[in-house]
C-alpha cells in the first residue's frame, strides 16, 4: 500500500493541477469575452463617429457646390465688368478726340478774334 500512497498523491496534483488549468482556461475565455464585449462597443462608437463624419462630409460637399455656383456667378460678373471696362475705354478714346478737337476749335477761335478789327 506504500507505493501507492505515492501515486496517489501524483495523481491528486496532477489532477488539481488539471482543475487549475480549467479555472484559469474559464478565466481566460471570460476575460476574452470581457475583451471582445469591449471591442464590439469601441466599434459600435467608431461606427456612429464614421456616420457622423460622412453627414458631415455630405455637408462640406454640399457647401462646395454652392460655392462653385457662385464663383460661377462672379466669374459671369467679372466679364460683365470687363465688357464695361472696355466700354468705358472705347468712351474715353472719343473723350480724348473730341477734347483735342475743341482745343483745335479754341486755338482757332481764339486766332479768329485775334484778326477781328477792334471796335471803334
Amino acid at each position: 500500500m506504500t507505493s501507492d500512497h505515492p501515486m496517489e498523491l501524483r495523481v491528486s496534483r496532477l489532477e488539481n493541477d488539471r482543475n487549475s488549468l480549467y479555472e484559469l482556461v474559464a478565466e481566460i475565455k471570460s476575460t476574452q469575452q470581457e475583451h471582445s464585449q469591449r471591442f464590439d462597443a469601441v466599434d459600435r462608437r467608431f461606427d456612429a463617429a464614421d456616420q457622423r463624419f460622412d453627414a458631415a462630409d455630405q455637408r462640406f460637399d454640399a457647401v462646395d457646390q454652392r460655392f462653385d455656383a457662385v464663383d460661377q456667378r462672379f466669374d459671369a460678373v467679372d466679364q460683365r465688368f470687363d465688357a464695361v471696362d472696355r466700354r468705358f475705354d472705347i468712351i474715353d478714346r472719343r473723350f480724348d478726340i473730341i477734347d483735342r478737337r475743341f482745343n483745335t476749335i479754341e486755338t482757332t477761335l481764339t486766332e479768329v478774334v485775334r484778326r477781328l478789327p477792334e471796335p471803334s
